[in-house]
């Protein structure tokens, strides 16, 4: 079935529609979204089920997706959270031993409209050059130009709270942690030492509370709008903020509740990505749309402290404003190496720390996995 990918400054992609479409029936298939890319040569199947992508349009850069298949042990969460999918090429064989379906069964199953058959490195390229647009990918018969308006009226990203559409809608307990791919139900052992830790769910991924599990935490997630006050009375001895979709200034009340649980003598607070944006905010930062955003498993990092330059899976849109920091009370930590922004920071008083990029490396390389570390000896060293 024809596709087309409509772009707000007018540009058209024409190509192959798959996923959520139906050939016999006459009803058409539309979604719109923010279209922006990720790099990742692998990992497709955590990109799809990231709730951080709530509301765009992904684009892989690699040509050749689904060469691996999906199963159910590498969700990231229930289901794909992707407005929408970009190909080069979906390939319609999985050669894996790991593989329990094909990839457009599996978006065709959860109803995502995906698009193959164009140049994606030149919708790369535009992407690039004119940062990040609204976009709607349809199969409609229609003209070119209904296209375009559509796109143009899609809502962005500014402002929009996301978050509240990704969160659960009650607490609960996590305690599953790594699966290996070979003996699925034998993971490795893990820490002796036990602390309580309050999640706030944001869009977490599954991965991080598994690394959580792994690194000694013993994890109650909390919906994204729990009040500080209930945080606490689950008596928690270190407190995650996680990742997340869209704009951390639509999420206020968030940014309160950090705020309140940043304090002296308080747990110590952890954040990554969006947790990260949030805690900047709360520390009396801002925060800024980045031209084209950073997603992908190849983002170079410098570690102020070390000097030491990590390899680091992202995906973000914003960033946090390193100038709007109070300098007295907040050090950054982690430089991005492409571009100068800020990817990390901590409290130089108080127990809190944040890096913007993805420590439990799903997908992506491990360098960064020392963070949980971190937060487990923060926690440990105030039970002393």
């Amino acid at each position: 079935m024809r596709a087309r990918l409509a772009l707000e400054d007018g540009s058209i992609y024409e190509g192959t529609a798959f996923g959520a479409v139906d050939p016999d029936e006459s009803d058409h298939a539309e979604v719109d979204g923010e279209v922006v890319f990720n790099t990742s040569m692998y990992g497709y199947q955590e990109i799809l089920t990231d709730p951080s992508y709530k509301g765009q349009i992904v684009t892989m850069t690699y040509p050749h997706i689904g060469n691996t298949g999906v199963n159910d042990h590498d969700l990231e969460s229930a289901r794909p959270h992707v407005a929408g999918f970009i190909v080069r090429e979906c390939s319609r064989v999985a050669s894996n031993f790991r593989s329990e379906n094909e990839l457009a069964h599996y978006l065709s199953a959860h109803g995502i409209l995906a698009l193959e058959g164009i140049d994606t490195r030149a919708l790369t390229k535009r992407l690039r050059v004119h940062g990040a647009m609204r976009g709607v990918l349809s199969t409609a018969a229609c003209s070119d130009d209904d296209l375009v308006d559509r796109a143009r009226a899609a809502p962005g990203l500014i402002g929009r709270d996301l978050v509240k559409e990704v969160t659960c809608e009650a607490p609960f307990d996590w305690s599953e942690g790594f699966v290996t791919a070979f003996e699925r139900e034998v993971p490795p052992p893990r820490s002796t030492s036990r602390f309580r830790v309050a999640a706030m769910d944001f869009g977490i991924k599954r991965n991080i509370l598994r690394c959580l599990v792994e690194t000694g935490c013993d994890v109650t997630v909390f919906p994204a709008s729990t009040t500080a006050e209930d945080i606490m009375a689950a008596r928690p001895e270190g407190i995650f903020l996680s990742n997340g979709p869209g704009d951390p200034e639509g999420v206020p009340y968030a940014i309160e509740a950090i705020r309140r649980l940043i304090v002296p003598d308080g747990p110590p607070v952890f954040g990554i990505c969006l947790g990260h944006q949030l805690m900047g905010l709360a520390l009396g930062g801002r925060t800024f749309k980045l031209k084209f955003g950073h997603r992908g498993a190849n983002q170079p990092v410098r570690c102020e402290a070390t000097g030491r330059v990590e390899i680091t899976t992202q995906n973000h849109g914003f960033a946090v404003d390193a100038d709007s920091l109070p300098q007295d009370a907040v050090r950054v930590t982690h430089i991005n190496l492409n571009d100068q922004t800020v990817e990390g920071l901590r409290h130089t008083e108080l127990p809190a720390f944040s890096v913007q990029y993805h420590p439990e490396s799903s997908p992506g390389p491990h360098d960064s996995f020392y963070l949980f570390q971190d937060f487990i000896e923060q926690m440990a060293a105030r039970r002393e």
